[in-house]
């Protein structure tokens, strides 16, 4: 049986602010941007959540129950930057370290006992090196699978750890309320609680036909993970999947030419993501979302680039086609997929894509040094 470690950073993007601004600590700080906006908590601090707040509320609603809180853009760039430093800490250790995303981290412990002693006393060290050199709080579950380590990291929240030994993932299990089961949402959960379930325990004991009744295939996952059972693998060459941006506009839009040209903007800044990880992505997508919040979303495959234009292109076209009725947009996205590595080929005649690849890559550095608003390719027609 395996041992798997989840490392999960304590409101991540709250404590790096922290580092770069010390002002902030012990404040109420939630990044997400404008407090009088249509967008959503990205993170807050727990003194933030003492009023209500969590992450993915809408932001005006965050703002209504704390007023007095600090509210800011964030800074991504250092978000990542300090990620990939604490991953590459962990590396040092573990054999295998999958990144779940930029907060948070799966690592197999298996066989590591005879090396580092009892998982529960490692995790310690390993919590108290990330704090000394980065300054950063985190927590971490430990378990037989990553369900149950993902579970046991939140149990204990902030800088906690949780160890649950082989043979009592039920033990741990069966007390929690349903809502601490990872996928039990704003839809499951209050359909399970009007049918009496409380407890994972509740879960645990019901009968397969009647959860796979209630909620299908995810009613027989559900019944899987509350007796304890779970995936105990981890890819060590998890990357990046996709790349996205969106905007959420304060007052719904209808005008297709204001949309057209948020579009060039989400366009530029995605491909300045793409181009900071060093990909090209082959598959554009856009995701539209009316006032009545129908939503819809198109794609389209391309040859690999990482050129705004292309994208940019590529995307008002399938904005151009979508776009059919007669009602107000709401939000705007734009989510770039099928991302290869970016190979540069010294050729000795350049053509006129080479430039422009070259062009657009010293605009990045431009952007890196001296910020995003320094320098803008083409324009929106």
């Amino acid at each position: 049986m395996k041992t798997i470690f989840h490392l999960d950073m304590d409101a991540f993007f709250v404590s790096v602010e922290r580092i770069l601004d010390p002002s902030l600590e012990g404040k109420p700080v939630i990044v997400g941007g404008d407090p009088h906006g249509r967008g959503v908590v990205a993170a807050c601090s727990y003194e933030a959540r003492k009023f209500g707040l969590h992450s993915a509320m809408p932001i005006r609603n965050a703002f209504r129950l704390c007023p007095q809180g600090i509210y800011m853009q964030g800074h991504y760039k250092e978000y990542v930057r300090f990620s990939k430093a604490v991953r590459k800490m962990l590396e040092k250790y573990f054999p295998l370290v999958e990144q779940a995303s930029v907060d948070e981290f799966y690592l197999d412990f298996t066989g590591c006992e005879k090396i580092y002693g009892r998982p529960d006393e490692f995790a310690k060290q390993i919590q108290d090196e990330i704090w000394n050199k980065f300054h950063l709080p985190c927590s971490i579950g430990i378990a037989s699978n990553r369900t149950i380590a993902k579970i046991a990291s939140d149990f204990r929240k902030p800088r906690g750890i949780t160890y649950v030994p082989h043979g009592d993932e039920t033990k741990f299990l069966h007390p929690l309320p349903i809502e601490r089961i990872p996928g039990v949402g704003k839809a499951t959960f209050p359909l399970l609680r009007a049918r009496g379930f409380t407890t994972i325990k509740d879960i645990a004991e019901a009968s397969q036909d009647y959860l796979a009744a209630l909620l299908g295939k995810w009613g027989l996952e559900l019944w899987e993970k509350a007796n304890g059972h779970g995936s105990d693998s981890l890819y060590a060459g998890h990357e990046r999947k996709s790349i996205s941006k969106e905007t959420t506009f304060d007052t719904d839009v209808v005008s297709s030419e204001t949309i057209e040209k948020i579009l060039f903007d989400l366009s530029s800044r995605v491909c300045q993501l793409l181009r900071s990880e060093n990909w090209m992505a082959s598959t554009v997508s856009i995701k539209l979302r009316y006032s009545d919040f129908t939503t819809i979303t198109r794609a389209r495959t391309i040859i690999p680039t990482d050129d705004d234009k292309t994208v940019y292109e590529t995307a008002v076209d399938l904005f151009r086609k979508a776009y059919t009725r007669r009602v107000a947009v709401r939000l705007i996205g734009i989510h770039l997929s099928k991302l290869s590595h970016f190979l540069e080929q010294e050729i000795l005649f350049e053509d006129e894509e080479m430039v422009r690849k070259k062009m657009v890559r010293a605009v990045m550095k431009i952007r890196d040094k001296f910020g995003y608003e320094s320098i803008q390719i083409g324009k929106a027609e």
